[in-house]
């Protein structure tokens, strides 16, 4: 390119570009104070870039709870691990009932280890007759139970059940005119999803309810619940994923989430 700036027409002569016009050169100290610029800039931005990727590939991605195989993602509420209170059962996490546990029980409430935000959640739970627990999200650990702070999905025996609130209802807050629950010992799926813009929660893939945490109508709804008393009930916007442990043999299998 330097060559065809200065190059002089076939037969012209000008004073300003003579034919023995230097070619400009940078100096070499120039050169290297640039080359080590340009490899300081990749070496710092590298790692920010693959943390972007990193985090871009996580999210929307399905992460496994359960399995069957194990209990690691898992710990029990305000503990580091899950104790004597639930057991995998085959490719079932179940809760074991009082009865079972004898004086050894003690309602033992587990946790996702890791916390979640906007998400969808699927599994598959079973009940034991009259039985009765709960999913809870948002929930933050303090010394009150964890129904404190995190919202709860009833679940239960839809027919023996001893509690006016139905299998699949956002309890006291949101409830259906359907039942799609499958009778006891059957297995359910439950599809949970919690967005910021908007909020549902299917059984057996029928719409039970929608809604907005933190809107109006929530706000207007948990005033006029049990929970309008608790201070800071629903209010957090990320925290633990809990299945309540309410002294009743229930099971769930095929737990996973994925955030969004």
């Amino acid at each position: 390119m330097r060559a065809a700036l200065f190059e002089q027409p076939s037969g012209f002569s000008c004073p300003l570009f003579p034919s023995h016009f230097p070619t400009p050169e940078l100096p070499m100290k120039t050169l290297l104070f640039a080359s080590a610029i340009l490899s300081l800039s990749t070496l710092v931005h590298a790692p920010q870039t693959a943390r972007a990727e990193d985090a871009t590939a996580k999210a929307g991605e399905w992460e496994t709870l359960f399995d069957g195989s194990n209990l690691d993602a898992w710990r029990e509420y305000n503990r580091d691990s899950v104790t004597t209170g639930w057991k995998v059962d085959g490719d079932a996490l179940t809760c074991i009932s009082r009865k079972d546990q004898g004086d050894a029980a003690r309602g033992e409430n587990i946790i996702t280890k890791e916390k979640f935000a906007a998400f969808e959640l699927e599994l598959d739970f079973k009940v034991t007759p009259a039985a009765n627990s709960g999913v809870m999200f948002h929930v933050v650990e303090t010394k009150k139970p964890p129904y404190y702070t995190g919202p709860e999905i009833q679940i239960q025996d839809h027919k023996g059940g001893h509690d006016p609130q139905k299998c699949g209802w956002l309890y006291q807050l949101y409830s259906s005119d359907t039942d799609a629950t499958k009778p006891v010992g059957e297995w359910n799926h439950l599809r949970v999803l919690i967005t910021p813009e908007k909020c549902e929660i299917a059984v057996n893939g029928v719409l039970y309810c929608e809604f907005v945490k933190g809107s109006d109508d929530w706000n207007e709804r948990v005033a006029k619940s049990k929970f309008g008393k608790w201070e800071g009930f629903g209010e957090p916007t990320e925290g633990h994923i809990c299945l309540q442990d309410h002294n009743d043999e229930v099971s769930y299998r095929n737990i996973r989430i994925r955030r969004l």
